[in-house]
């Protein structure tokens, strides 16, 4: 039987990620985890990278199949905002989910917590509902204009959007091909502390 891989297990060890280690162990586990797709194999890391970068990060210069860098999650993280667009913290994702620097340390967290989050965290659920989908606004959005912000082309993003690459020619599929390690168990994610 197949084991989804970015689970709500997965979405909630990199909630956890701070404060248990068992969250941790499960959070690098299944980022590592090897999955093979047309024959080619690739780690769920890349995976997110590759999907982060393809979501995120078309308009500052990602070429499809390339990983997203420290830089392009550190330049795209403020222009993601649930339900609407506003810098409070119910809204503004980054600081929703306290992330107030991205850095060499936690890019890729940050953009494993995006991509578990509208596959199987509330992000989903909401889109199943009708409820707040996640948005994407221009880059930059701290130095624009209170009338440049209210302008700014958005855009909904809901798993339907996430397009997974095959490591060997960087050509897309969706999603749905990515999220099963056949043969493998699911890692446990620990308990609350």
């Amino acid at each position: 039987m197949a084991h989804p891989i970015i689970n709500r297990d997965f979405y909630n060890a990199i909630l956890r990620f701070d404060r248990s280690d068992a969250a941790q162990d499960y959070y690098y586990r299944v980022m590592d985890t090897v999955v093979e797709r047309n024959g080619k194999k690739d780690t769920v890391r890349n995976q997110i990278l590759r999907a982060y970068a393809m979501l995120f990060c078309d308009d500052i210069g990602a070429v499809p199949g390339q990983l997203a860098s420290v830089e392009d999650v550190e330049i795209t993280a403020d222009r993601l905002y649930v339900g609407a667009m506003s810098f409070d913290p119910r809204h503004w994702y980054r600081m929703n989910h306290h992330f107030p620097v991205i850095d060499e340390d936690n890019y890729d967290r940050f953009a494993a917590l995006v991509i578990a989050d509208l596959c199987a965290g509330p992000l989903h659920e909401s889109a199943l509902q009708g409820g707040d989908m996640l948005l994407v606004g221009a880059i930059n959005p701290l130095i624009m204009s209170e009338a440049e912000r209210k302008n700014q082309k958005v855009r909904q993003i809901s798993m339907e959007n996430i397009p997974f690459s095959d490591p060997g020619t960087g050509q897309t599929a969706p999603a749905e091909g990515i999220y099963s390690d056949e043969g493998h168990p699911a890692p446990s994610a620990g308990g609350d502390e």
